[in-house]
């Protein structure tokens, strides 16, 4: 779609500033993602067997990399997150643009949203 990086990340910056906030209630510390540098909270829901995210982030690069993660996996069911390939993020080469805490905290983003795809699977199954 893009045919260099410089448009690539003004994309992502774009979908951050796209990304509705998250009201400041659910901005507590147990929805904060570890291991991102930028604070970083995400809400995980299930609706109708489905996993909906929704996130916040208080660096807008960070909000666009959670925006577009919410884009790939949110609505999916939780079999489908827990399994997603997510190489995407190497072929589209945004891990090797990003500061090397960028892309820590973008693999600690996709790791919680499949963590919370596992709770929220077992929340379903009892």
């Amino acid at each position: 779609m893009f045919d260099n990086w410089e448009d690539k990340y003004q994309y992502v910056i774009d979908m951050g500033k796209d990304l509705h906030a998250l009201p400041e209630e659910l901005k507590t510390d147990d929805r904060l993602i570890k291991g991102c540098q930028s604070r970083v909270w995400l809400q995980s829901d299930l609706k109708d067997g489905k996993v909906i995210y929704s996130a916040d982030s208080d660096a807008i690069i960070t909000k666009g990399l959670v925006a577009l993660m919410i884009r790939v996996l949110s609505g999916q069911a939780p079999d489908d997150i827990m399994t997603a390939d997510m190489h995407f993020v190497d072929r589209i080469g945004l891990k090797e643009h990003l500061s090397p805490t960028r892309a820590n905290g973008l693999l600690s983003m996709i790791k919680q949203m499949k963590l919370d795809a596992v709770a929220l699977k077992t929340k379903l199954s009892s």
